[in-house]
């Protein structure tokens, strides 16, 4: 003889079973909603204070000791010299050191040596590195206080998250494709080259620009290897002094006048611009780049 129950009992049943997953739900949405809140509510009040001096002089223009016509330009100018020569040095090197230690490297204790070290990098705060482009780049080579210098302690900050990022797109590839690739008569070269570089390019891309967003607006390691604060002339090459977006922002900042605060605020508007803008390329790009693999 069956127990029938009733549908009410049915309804009150199956509410209770989803009310973890719904109390889940509402924690995640939370969660994503209320740093979203404090972000835009952050980007407005600077916004507001910087609308005044948001404008093409202001983009255009060199510092000066007069808030009212001071601009970013070697600023601006400066941050892109860091960001093409960081990656000049940290794409290849990153990617590099992920291919070898995905395809090549064998599995013991020296491997997994290095992967931990990789890991602890990664977690490492930034004025250590700039501590060490100091001394190793700045006094021991002999650099000065180059953009070059500046390039390269940027470089040693993005390797662990370059080589991290790389290895988790690697790992995105299936070994069935490798397996057919060599049984196909290509050899290990030929497969990275036509088969698995291809295939990861998109998530390669998006971790390294990711990357670029962050050094964007790191300021403690140029701070510390000696990155000028006025700037009053464009670099000409990678042994020129020079500022950074950042560096030009903690100097207005540290002034008392009320102007060059309103300042600040205008370079940190365009400063979030251009992350968010190199956000919106990674995004853009592995939306391009993806491509479906059935297997």
């Amino acid at each position: 003889m069956s127990l029938r129950t009733s549908p009410v009992h049915d309804l009150a049943m199956r509410r209770a079973e989803l009310a973890p997953e719904r109390a889940f739900q509402a924690v995640g949405i939370l969660a994503i909603v209320l740093p979203l809140l404090l972000l835009l509510w952050l980007f407005g009040g600077a916004l507001v204070d910087a609308w005044p001096r948001l404008g093409w002089d202001f983009l255009t223009g060199f510092p000066s000791r007069k808030a009212e016509i001071a601009g970013i330009l070697p600023a601006l100018a400066g941050s892109a010299w860091l960001m093409a020569l960081t990656s000049l040095i940290a794409i290849p090197l990153g990617l590099g050191a992920a291919l070898y230690l995905e395809e090549y490297a064998r599995p013991g204790r020296l491997t997994a040596l290095i992967e931990l070290n990789i890991g602890t990098l990664a977690g490492v705060p930034s004025i250590l590195y700039g501590l060490l482009g100091l001394e190793i780049f700045v006094r021991v080579i002999g650099m000065g206080r180059s953009v070059l210098a500046g390039a390269c302690t940027l470089a040693l900050l993005l390797l662990p998250m370059v080589i991290i990022a790389s290895r988790e797109a690697l790992r995105t590839v299936p070994h069935s494709l490798r397996e057919a690739s060599f049984a196909l008569g290509a050899d290990r070269w030929q497969t990275l080259q036509r088969v698995v570089l291809p295939m990861c390019l998109p998530g390669v891309l998006t971790g390294v620009i990711l990357s670029l967003a962050r050094a964007i607006g790191e300021t403690a390691p140029l701070i510390t290897i000696g990155a000028l604060t006025y700037v009053a002339f464009l670099p000409d090459s990678v042994h020129s002094a020079f500022t950074a977006l950042p560096i030009q922002i903690f100097n207005w900042t540290s002034r008392p006048q009320a102007a060059f605060h309103v300042n600040a605020a205008a370079g940190i508007v365009v400063l979030i611009a251009l992350m968010l803008l190199l956000n919106g390329v990674a995004i853009w790009l592995r939306a391009r780049l993806q491509r479906r693999v059935y297997w």
